[in-house]
């Protein structure tokens, strides 16, 4: 990839702490920044990235956001006594100043700034600014929660009117809701809010009633404002995982943002005070990943919060490292949603049904009140009191996440002569391997003089052979028979004891079931025609009117199935087959081939037609780590698609828990 990732950070904003006793604000300490950096330094990621200076926001870049009269107070903060400190700190809630603040606030918004110049101007692909205060907090005309502007909803506003930015989407992955971005934006249908947060009935901080799921904008911002509670704490990876698949990315596929923002707080992470909350550090890496082929992958990530410092640090180099282009990890510890977070993600969903089409199939919102109001119940409390009591006497533990190791090969192609090697490609060369040679020609030749299919399903079973040794990344073939080469890579992978193959198909074409229910294969079908009903678990036919055409119905199929069903499965391969005469327009092409390099360390391997030649340099292109293009503002998919995909997952969520979108208790309330 010929663009890099920058990285934008200062020590200058480590030089400001607390200079009084606050219980409250005891945890926002300058090592939060030290120990990020440091650790990107260990990793070797610094240095792979685009060092961007920092620069100060200017009374302009404020402005943008903040009051006159609220910058003019702040700006005489670096005078005060320690007594004037404490008594200006009084009038804004959970926030401390200190005689430098004010310097370091100006660097952390120009931080985001200079990031979100980088990224728009095309002299990097994405990147991240490592800031500090944090921002999200901070309203218009007050400081709130440690962050004093805010830096987010500064570069939004910026890149509206410095770049002509029509649609920008904000991803506030933070335990805590960003209430300053939401009241900055809830009205304007131009930037997209997401938010995720502790709320626990209204009773966790900020304890507002606008951060509950039916806040959902104001006016012309209706519908561009998502909130979602967590409502119980010890959230895990599943559970983020399944709103990202059925809210935030179906939602932001039907938006089609021009820049993506995120709110990178990792107090979402485990062994964090704040968040107590369970997901592992390596989640972040599947976040970023999933956001990085929207906005033809211009994502700029902010940091906010963290307090934990060993799960912040881990949690920081998984994002960066995925911003620079490596495999994510295989998703840890991935179960289903708990059932608090199904009803949330019920309730989020039927408050959205109104303004989204791609959520008109939603289940209504339940008939028991889930999460609208503060109720305080003292069997609640008592449980919530018994918790963080356990929290004290054994701290958490978790393992360090996996060194992420980059084969030295990023895509190999297995192409006819005559068929150019992509530029970053490396062609494979024929196996000269009497093994594989000997067990190709027994299995799939039918005729002895059939060298070019020997030679072309050798290579396919020698680069599969890499890409279990980790030597090669993923792989694309032009093939003479797309159907022999399914069957042969799939027999070769199914003889190693751990593998795994996630095989999908998109085209028409008949695709018999991998013959096992051993789970060695999940079969994941893209097509026009009527099936017969499921034949098991593991083979599953997706059935679109107008086949793989219709983008929007595509789109829904991928991001509210297959991807749930990827991930839930873990395979160690994914085998994408484009049959002849598919229909799929390259951009959905190339956003499918994007997304599955999520999944089994990005060990996918990709089969065409010979006809397909077109298609080599975008689908090479993806598998390089390119961003696909942007799908546009994607229009209503087919109402018999709709019922379609939702009679579907109705039926597999029994097998398949990342399909889930109600609690059990009113799954029956689904559409079929």
């Amino acid at each position: 990839m010929k663009m890099g990732t920058a990285l934008v950070y200062d020590e200058e904003m480590t030089k400001y702490k607390l200079l009084w006793v606050d219980p409250a604000c005891k945890i926002e300490v300058p090592e939060r920044l030290t120990v990020s950096h440091e650790a990107l330094v260990k990793a070797g990621l610094a240095d792979r990235c685009v060092a961007v200076p920092v620069r100060e926001a200017t009374d302009a870049d404020i402005l943008l956001v903040h009051s006159e009269e609220y910058l003019e107070a702040v700006k005489k903060t670096p005078y005060m006594t320690l007594e004037d400190l404490k008594e200006f700190t009084l009038q804004y809630g959970d926030v401390y100043f200190h005689p430098n603040i004010y310097h370091c606030a100006k660097l952390a918004a120009g931080a985001a700034l200079q990031l979100v110049d980088s990224v728009v101007t095309g002299k990097v692909r994405n990147g991240m600014a490592l800031v500090r205060p944090p921002g999200h907090h901070s309203m218009r005309s007050a400081a709130n929660g440690f962050c004093v502007f805010n830096n987010v909803a500064i570069a939004a506003q910026y890149a509206k009117q410095k770049y002509g930015m029509k649609r920008v989407l904000i991803v506030d992955w933070d335990v805590h809701h960003g209430q300053g971005v939401q009241s900055c934006f809830e009205d304007d249908p131009n930037v997209l809010y997401f938010s995720w947060h502790r709320y626990e009935h209204q009773r966790f901080w900020p304890q507002l009633r606008d951060s509950d799921y039916d806040c959902v904008g104001k006016e012309k911002g209706a519908g561009f404002n998502i909130n979602v509670p967590w409502n119980k704490v010890g959230m895990k990876n599943g559970d983020y995982l399944s709103v990202f698949c059925h809210v935030l990315l179906p939602i932001a596929y039907e938006f089609s943002p021009d820049l993506v923002l995120v709110c990178a707080g990792f107090d979402s992470a485990i062994g964090d005070p704040e968040g107590e909350m369970c997901a592992s550090p390596d989640i972040f890496a599947h976040l970023t990943h999933l956001l990085m082929n929207l906005a033809g992958g211009k994502v700029c990530a902010v940091l906010e919060g963290g307090y934990n410092l060993t799960s912040l640090h881990q949690s920081v180099c998984q994002t960066v490292q995925t911003l620079l282009g490596d495999p994510a990890p295989r998703p840890a510890d991935l179960d289903g949603p708990c059932t608090s977070a199904l009803e949330s993600l019920h309730c989020v969903r039927s408050a959205h049904r109104q303004y989204w089409s791609c959520l008109k199939h939603a289940a209504e919102l339940p008939s028991s009140e889930i999460s609208t109001k503060c109720i305080k119940l003292e069997e609640e409390e008592e449980e919530k009191q018994q918790h963080q009591k356990k929290e004290e006497e054994e701290k958490e533990a978790w393992p360090e996440p996996l060194k992420r190791l980059t084969p030295p090969v990023r895509t190999a192609v297995v192409l006819p002569d005559g068929v150019v090697c992509p530029d970053g490609c490396e062609r494979f060369s024929p196996s000269e391997d009497l093994n594989i040679l000997n067990k190709v020609r027994e299995n799939f030749l039918k005729g002895p003089d059939d060298s070019d299919a020997l030679t072309t399903l050798s290579s396919l079973t020698a680069l599969v052979e890499k890409m279990e040794k980790n030597e090669i990344c993923n792989g694309l073939a032009l093939v003479r028979d797309v159907s022999t080469a399914r069957m042969c890579v799939v027999q070769h992978a199914a003889t190693a004891h751990r593998n795994r193959v996630l095989m999908v198909c998109v085209g028409d074409a008949v695709v018999p079931s991998p013959g096992t229910d051993d789970g060695k294969t999940l079969l994941v079908q893209f097509s026009n025609t009527e099936s017969e009903e499921q034949k098991g678990k593991f083979h599953i036919p997706v059935c679109l009117k107008k086949g793989c055409s219709d983008v929007s119905g595509f789109t829904l199929a991928v991001l509210g199935l297959l991807l749930p069903l990827g991930y839930e499965y873990d395979p160690s391969l994914v085998l994408l087959v484009r049959t002849p005469g598919s229909g799929l327009c390259d951009a959905a092409w190339q956003q499918l081939t994007g997304l599955l390099q999520g999944l089994a360390q990005g060990h996918t391997l990709v089969l065409m037609q010979e006809g397909e030649k077109a298609c080599v340099g975008p689908t090479a292109s993806s598998l390089l780590g390119v961003a696909a293009p942007s799908l546009g503002k994607l229009p209503a998919p087919l109402p018999e698609d709709v019922q379609a995909l939702e009679r579907l997952r109705h039926r597999l969520q029994a097998d398949w828990k990342l399909l889930q979108t109600t609690a059990p208790e009113t799954a029956g309330g689904e559409e079929k």
